[in-house]
């Protein structure tokens, strides 16, 4: 039988999402049992490999404890931090244990709607930040793989479409950028975007033209607390001007956004969202 441990270096090798879950602590009733030459089927080192959509593979030594580990181990996946939680004595165990439970993501997605100049330099900068990243356009003469060469996939297709067919792999850790500055690419997109979990939406465009998209969503029954979710005008308010300028200022927020950070963004910025340089 493969152990858990091949499991998950195969995991990692393929870029699967995973989770390790490994009893690190019993309590002392638990560990006085077996020093006293009781034979107990829990014990420290005792592993599981989670992956979502997929069997576990180990066993941490009750089925019932395994079963409480493998529904927290996806909700950490989700949640993508590596933690450490206790059980108390009832929960399968005849005492308490504590579960390390190591996350290993796949690499974070943005999808970025529109194939412009900005969307390229967003491309590269999303690459080194360790994103993989897709371009969609409906315009099959502006999406190409020789515009965006670093981008892992350039999709011709309505963003809206595509947008469907990933929202099932897209969490809170993922991105959506739409940066067509066009109501009849970006609305839909946006609508389609607001049904993921996706942890970050951003709109390109000024104040005045996102407040004409929000009027277009609201028409088409998107509500006020779902509108809260897009970030319009897309980015932080750096002054930025230039595409490289302002892929450096989306990044910037979705990090912000992520780590819950205070950062002047341009959507609560008023007037122009251009700052007049020298």
């Amino acid at each position: 039988m493969i152990d858990t441990l091949t499991v998950l270096r195969d995991c990692l090798r393929r870029g699967e999402p995973a989770v390790l879950a490994t009893i690190v602590q019993l309590s002392p009733a638990h560990v006085a049992l077996e020093e006293a030459g009781e034979q107990m089927a829990v014990a420290p080192g005792a592993k599981i490999v989670v992956r979502p959509g997929v069997v576990a593979h180990g066993s941490l030594g009750d089925p019932t404890l395994d079963e409480v580990v493998i529904r927290d181990a996806i909700a950490a996946l989700q949640a993508g931090k590596s933690q450490v939680r206790d059980y108390p004595s009832g929960v399968g165990t005849l005492s308490s244990v504590a579960v390390f439970y190591d996350v290993f993501t796949a690499p974070p997605r943005m999808v970025v709607i529109g194939a412009t100049d900005f969307t390229a330099a967003l491309v590269r900068v999303a690459k080194t930040l360790g994103y993989r990243v897709s371009v969609c356009d409906a315009r099959a003469v502006f999406a190409t793989s020789q515009r965006f060469p670093e981008a892992d996939e350039v999709v011709v297709d309505w963003p809206d479409h595509y947008l469907a067919t990933v929202a099932g792999d897209l969490g809170p850790l993922d991105a959506v950028c739409v940066l067509s500055h066009d109501h009849k690419f970006d609305v839909p997109a946006l609508v389609a975007a607001l049904t993921t979990p996706v942890g970050y939406i951003g709109a390109m465009g000024s104040h005045h033209t996102h407040g004409q998209r929000l009027d277009l969503l609201r028409s088409d029954g998107v509500d006020e607390e779902e509108l809260s979710r897009i970030m319009g005008p897309i980015g932080i308010d750096i002054g930025a001007r230039t595409p490289e300028e302002t892929a450096i200022a989306i990044v910037a927020e979705i990090i912000a956004l992520r780590t819950h950070s205070v950062v002047p963004s341009l959507r609560d910025r008023t007037g122009a969202i251009h700052q007049v340089r020298w």
